[in-house]
């Protein structure tokens, strides 16, 4: 799915990242697609769009190891921006930290840069909005990670609270544009306004097929910031961006999508977060296979191990019995077919991992309607087909943000 001279670069490791050096993704192992990476440039490889938008100007920088500028060589857009002369402030982390080894969900602290002494504010720590404090001496926020186009994918919260900050705080967001892995479609149930958590914080289904811009765009457009109000925002577009183009990202945007693979199946895979199903995590091979110890009939199996990104895997030293999906041709909508299956082949309650007062599920899925259905016995024909009235809704919405031709 890499072309030659992409591949010739990882290898040439010219990657100088001020986080550490980014690990490169794997490619894909169903590899029939040739023709990834022929035309997206993402805005970061533009700099005369945007460094004259900060010169003279204290950035404030949202970004993590994804943040790189590829010219000549490929380098981490801190270390760009100082080779530029642009003062940066401050560096604002997301989850997984700025190097993007931590695991999901773990608590990150705040800390200096080894490489520029920079502070580091960790916005999956203690807060996850900048607060009035942090952005005491910014004068613009400068926005760029690398999204993977699914509603459970934290980096888009993030966007939100760094958009809803710089509204409050009147200091203008720039966002730097990068291609989405998963923009070739459109699916899931529409997040219902109940089920609002960091997990899923808009009104869209789980894969809204939007890069990172467009969908800064839509935050503000349709008002969804605290009190409706709206951030000075401008979004540097990509050159030559190709919704149906195959992107295959230069490094793993977290820890537990280490390939090309991982982020195609993520969005199907992501439910099993909130079962006693594991998801892969724990082996090389997160989100490209599934199982538990509680499946039967399955023809897979692996066993957990503590690794990078999962400390503490589910049923960790316990052998699980599942699917592998690590050749399954590419998805271009939600596959609920493992879901409902691992349902159905359980042997351990509850299926749906309960927390205190709901069902995480909930949250990923967006309503309690999915887990029901599921329970009911629905086919997953039956289950697709009540999403589709919000989904044509959600499209009208999204066209009027869209900022590249549509599919």
């Amino acid at each position: 799915m890499v072309k030659y001279t992409t591949i010739l670069l990882l290898f040439l490791g010219l990657l100088q990242c001020t986080a550490q050096e980014s690990q490169t993704i794997a490619k894909a192992p169903n590899a029939s697609n040739t023709t990834a990476n022929t035309a997206s440039i993402p805005a970061a490889n533009n700099p005369e769009s945007y460094l004259p938008k900060l010169q003279g100007k204290k950035i404030g920088l949202v970004a993590n190891h994804t943040s790189i500028v590829e010219q000549d060589s490929r380098q981490h857009l801190v270390d760009f921006l100082l080779s530029h002369n642009i003062q940066i402030t401050a560096i604002f982390a997301p989850e997984h930290g700025f190097r993007g080894t931590a695991d999901a969900g773990e608590h990150i602290k705040d800390g200096k840069d080894a490489k520029t002494g920079i502070p580091l504010i960790s916005l999956y720590g203690n807060n996850k909005k900048p607060t009035p404090a942090q952005l005491k001496n910014i004068d613009i926020l400068l926005f760029d990670i690398q999204d993977v186009g699914a509603r459970f994918y934290t980096y888009i919260s993030t966007l939100h609270y760094v958009m809803e900050a710089g509204a409050e705080n009147n200091i203008p967001v720039i966002v730097l544009d990068r291609p989405n892995p998963n923009g070739h479609y459109i699916d899931g149930p529409v997040l219902e306004p109940a089920y609002k958590s960091f997990v899923g914080m808009h009104k869209v289904p789980i894969v809204y097929g939007m890069s990172i811009g467009e969908y800064a765009e839509m935050i503000n457009g349709e008002k969804w910031l605290k009190n409706q109000a709206q951030a000075q925002l401008t979004v540097i577009p990509m050159r030559h961006y190709q919704r149906q183009e195959i992107y295959s990202l230069p490094v793993k945007p977290s820890p537990n999508l280490p390939n090309d693979q991982s982020i195609n199946l993520y969005p199907s895979l992501c439910f099993f977060e909130g079962t006693n199903v594991n998801e892969g995590r724990g082996t090389s091979w997160q989100f490209q296979v599934y199982g538990s110890p509680h499946l039967t009939n399955m023809p897979f199996s692996f066993t957990p191990q503590p690794n990078e990104g999962a400390k503490s895997p589910k049923h960790q030293g316990k052998k699980c019995h599942g699917e592998d999906l690590r050749n399954h041709p590419e998805l271009s909508s939600i596959d609920l077919q493992w879901l409902i299956k691992a349902y159905q082949n359980n042997t351990q309650k509850p299926f749906f991992t309960p927390t205190k007062n709901d069902f995480f599920f909930d949250k990923l899925a967006g309503n309690s309607k999915l887990r029901k259905q599921i329970e009911q016995g629905l086919s997953a024909e039956e289950i697709r087909a009540t999403w589709q009235a919000d989904i044509e809704k959600f499209k009208k919405v999204r066209a009027k943000y869209l900022l590249y031709a549509d599919f």
